[in-house]
């Protein structure tokens, strides 16, 4: 996205909301909290530093990071669900706590319709289907044919047990009919490591994370699980191009705030934020090497794409035949 499309998105939230928009005219009056689920150091943690200290210039105030890794996200987006409904709490999270944790849990210590106040998509990002090096397939059909043929001989490595990664590789399998093990691992970093190594046979990941070792040859890349081929990897396939359009494992991160956050607020922070991700240099600089894209919605946008995001989320579980408790 262009800068200037960005701009355009901001003026018309500024001007959907001219009757209100007086509420978040003082905001932020002081530090402004981010709560990210992960460890530092990852994608998310990335992102929203970099972001953060766009925000931060921008608005005068800090924007302080504060990792609450554990539970797949439940940790942290329970924490900004009982924080104060004043715009200086956020949470960057993934699909995992909006949309498939409440699949995958029969108690969760927050509600995820009602307890947290959509702001905005910040970025998308595709699954990449990458293998060990020296895997006997090198395209979707082979590699579910190959799959097929050894039934429970080949492993799938995971990053948290109910995530994203471990909801891709357990779909794959249904839909596809094959059998595979799951291998949980505490991080992106060491799943890689034992791929290349030959020790686990494969996994889904953002495509920023493994291209640079399928540019070496460390690893094998498959096809990516989007609508479209991403500009890091422009000889990866997507699923849909190899023949299999059904299998589609976009991911995004996205930003909320506690229920009953002023709307001129959120849609403040939308806009702001939709200005510095669309940003030709900050995409350069901070989007494109990690495999992500960037994304320019007001509340109310995010708010209807969760109510979508959350039927197939139900349906893909079910599909799964994933559940935690």
């Amino acid at each position: 996205m262009s800068k200037f499309a960005a701009i355009l998105t901001a003026l018309a939230l500024a001007g959907s909301t001219a009757p209100v928009w007086a509420q978040a005219a003082g905001y932020p009056e002081k530090p402004v909290k981010v709560v990210v689920p992960y460890s530092a150091g990852g994608p998310a943690d990335a992102l929203m530093r970099a972001v953060g200290q766009k925000l931060s210039e921008k608005w005068g105030q800090p924007v302080i990071v504060e990792n609450r890794p554990g539970a797949n996200e439940i940790i942290g987006a329970d924490l900004v669900a009982k924080s104060a409904p004043d715009g200086y709490t956020l949470l960057l999270g993934s699909e995992a706590a909006f949309s498939l944790n409440p699949q995958l849990y029969a108690k969760l210590p927050y509600k995820a319709e009602t307890d947290l106040a959509p702001v905005c998509r910040v970025v998308t990002a595709q699954l990449m289907l990458v293998t060990r090096p020296d895997f006997p397939a090198n395209d979707v059909a082979g590699t579910i044919a190959y799959l097929k043929a050894n039934p429970g001989k080949h492993t799938f490595a995971i990053t948290g047990i109910g995530g994203v990664l471990h909801l891709a590789a357990a779909w794959f399998n249904k839909l596809y009919g094959v059998q595979t093990s799951e291998v949980p691992y505490k991080g992106l970093p060491l799943a890689l490591q034992d791929v290349m190594a030959g020790r686990v046979d494969m996994l889904f990941a953002i495509s920023g994370g493994p291209m640079p070792y399928v540019a070496t040859g460390k690893l094998k890349a498959i096809a990516l699980a989007g609508p479209h081929r991403v500009a890091i990897a422009p000889d990866v396939p997507t699923f849909a191009q190899a023949g299999y359009p059904e299998f589609d494992a976009s991911v995004y991160f996205a930003l909320a705030a506690p229920a009953g956050t002023p709307q001129a607020i959120r849609s403040k922070i939308a806009a702001d934020v939709a200005e510095i991700v669309g940003a030709a240099d900050f995409i350069d600089k901070n989007l494109k090497a990690i495999g992500f894209e960037p994304v320019s919605e007001t509340p109310e946008a995010f708010a209807g794409f969760l109510t979508k995001d959350r039927a197939v989320a139900a349906q893909r579980v079910q599909t799964a035949g994933v559940k935690l408790d």
